[in-house]
């Protein structure tokens, strides 16, 4: 089992005018934009019990570590990179440059019951 799932964006479109990358057809239910500088550590080995997260690198540079169990894996992404991290796999992200990604998230990570699925033990 891999626990990182590496995919492309559904359409890329490039011209001299720039590039237009639809990442998916299907709702997400969160959506964030993520500015980091080169040097910082996000995530802190957290993870979620009910919600994907699929990662679209638009410019810079990022090591994700990942961890299930005694399963480790370290990944080096960059820009036009895509990828999935499947629910329960512990992850934290460092980045090398200064990055700009997109996160969706297969649903809210804030809860109706005002608590988190983000889950750091």
């Amino acid at each position: 089992m891999k626990l990182v799932e590496i995919v492309k964006p559904d359409f890329v479109f490039e011209d001299e005018r720039g590039l237009l990358a639809q990442l998916t057809h299907e709702p997400f239910g969160q959506v964030n934009a993520v500015y980091t500088k080169k040097g910082a550590v996000r995530g802190n080995w957290h993870y979620h019990k009910t919600t994907k997260e699929a990662f679209f690198i638009i410019s810079g540079k990022v090591d994700v570590y990942l961890r299930l169990g005694s399963m480790e894996e370290k990944h080096t992404f960059s820009s036009g990179d895509m990828f999935i991290i499947p629910e329960n796999v512990k992850h934290t992200f460092d980045y090398k440059e200064d990055t700009y990604l997109v996160v969706m998230y297969t649903s809210c990570v804030e809860l109706q019951d005002g608590t988190k699925d983000i889950i750091t033990d």
